[in-house]
């Protein structure tokens, strides 16, 4: 069935054009769905907010949308719900202040290999960098997710990144002799 007919039997008839549309795009829909959200929800999740897209389409078709292309329309509808459940999922990150990354770490030993010299070396990078590495190195937090949370582009966060490690290489070269 064309995209074509699809959009027509959905204005005639929504309920078999939601069957076809189903039949059509649910794995388009999916793969979107597991771009945006793999590593953020769960598989139930992710299976929920394909059951949630087609039913927006649904809801669409009820109030009389009239659609020129039903996969471009599903293609935003599930770009901006997956952006709509990334935030609920993961909400506004917190920075942490290194005061309290130092109590912290004294609290639960989360830096018990991590000499003290080394802290005071990522300190002296001084902010946003000191944010980036504790976030890369001691959290695991991808880059682009540390963009994100910093506002900041994810080119940038490479760029600091990869001077950074260079700064922190002479602080510590320095701080041997």
């Amino acid at each position: 069935m064309t995209d074509k007919q699809i959009a027509e039997l959905l204005t005639s008839d929504a309920e078999k054009g939601l069957a076809a549309a189903v039949k059509q795009y649910s794995g388009y829909v999916y793969k979107i769905v597991l771009t945006r959200l793999s590593g953020v929800c769960a598989k139930e999740d992710a299976d929920e907010a394909v059951s949630d897209i087609f039913f927006k389409l649904f809801s669409a078709a009820k109030e009389g949308k009239q659609f020129t292309s039903v996969g471009g329309y599903l293609s935003v509808i599930a770009q901006r719900h997956c952006i709509d459940v990334f935030r609920k999922v993961t909400g506004k990150a917190q920075t942490v202040p290194l005061d309290e990354v130092y109590d912290l770490s004294s609290d639960e030993d989360i830096f018990a290999d991590t000499s003290s010299e080394l802290m005071q070396a990522i300190d002296a990078l001084g902010e946003p960098d000191t944010q980036i590495f504790l976030r890369r190195y001691f959290f695991g937090q991808r880059n682009k997710d540390i963009a994100n949370d910093l506002g900041m582009n994810v080119p940038t966060v490479n760029k600091r990144i990869s001077r950074g490690l260079i700064k922190l290489k002479n602080i510590l070269k320095e701080g041997e002799r």
